[in-house]
């Protein structure tokens, strides 16, 4: 039982997962080592190939900007192409910015929507056609806590808003994509130790009431939010769709 690969033989696409410290790169990895061929996007440069060599033989590094059709198109094109299926799609491209309401520009507005709610659908959309012909497939999208009790520690009203957007999208999307046997569900992660989108904010007493928080009383760990995706990406789930799930800890229990 051990040794069972749950996504054998499967093809996966991962955006927003060419840093190795992140959750993006965390799922990739884990669905790896559970049998998957993986192609991580990412916007930097080389850093996406870098990070499926670090993953092994059998994957691919991307660029791709999640806010371009155009591109999102062609990445999926590629992972077909290389992998000859795409099984599972993991929209975890975000950005955040620490704002209040009155200091959101358009500017800021539109760049968190763009990158979290819009490449979420672009990226749906470029994958969709390929799953519905398979009859087959699993759409995960990364929401967050945030979303779910009115704003987070690191993240304006705009980025509120926009994970949850995912929340409304993800749940429209698996009602549509149902009859097809495509899957769409979300996750919420809490706070998740090791990542960026502190973007070096962080400090032992903002820690120590982060904890405080927290019924666990410890922030996540990205192998933990990788489990889940896991869990969606694989049949354990099969008759799971529209779904949000939390890993936070406990610190918001609804």
């Amino acid at each position: 039982m051990a040794d069972m690969k749950l996504l054998e033989g499967q093809g996966a696409i991962i955006t927003g997962a060419a840093r190795l410290n992140g959750l993006g790169f965390a799922m990739a990895k884990m669905f790896a080592d559970h049998g998957a061929r993986c192609a991580l996007l990412d916007l930097d440069g080389e850093e996406p190939a870098k990070a499926a060599k670090a993953l092994g033989e059998g994957h691919i590094g991307l660029v791709c900007d999640v806010t371009d059709p155009d591109a999102c198109k062609a990445a999926a094109e590629n992972a077909v192409k290389a992998f000859g299926q795409i099984d599972i799609l993991v929209n975890n491209a975000g950005i955040s910015q620490p704002l209040k309401t009155m200091e959101i520009s358009q500017a800021n507005y539109d760049a968190v929507l763009d990158v979290n709610l819009r490449g979420t659908l672009n990226m749906s959309q470029a994958v969709i056609p390929t799953m519905r012909a398979a009859k087959s497939g699993s759409i995960i999208a990364m929401s967050s806590v945030s979303a779910q009790r009115g704003g987070g520690i690191f993240g304006g009203p705009h980025y509120s808003a926009a994970k949850g957007g995912i929340l409304g999208l993800i749940k429209a999307m698996a009602r549509e994509l149902a009859p097809d046997n495509v899957r769409a569900n979300a996750i919420c992660p809490g706070y998740i130790e090791g990542t960026d989108i502190t973007g070096g904010m962080m400090t032992l007493e903002l820690l120590a009431q982060i904890n405080a928080g927290i019924p666990m009383g410890r922030p996540g760990t990205t192998g933990e939010v990788a489990g889940c995706a896991l869990f969606l990406a694989s049949n354990l789930s099969g008759y799971v769709t529209g779904s949000e799930i939390d890993v936070n800890g406990g610190s918001l229990i609804h």
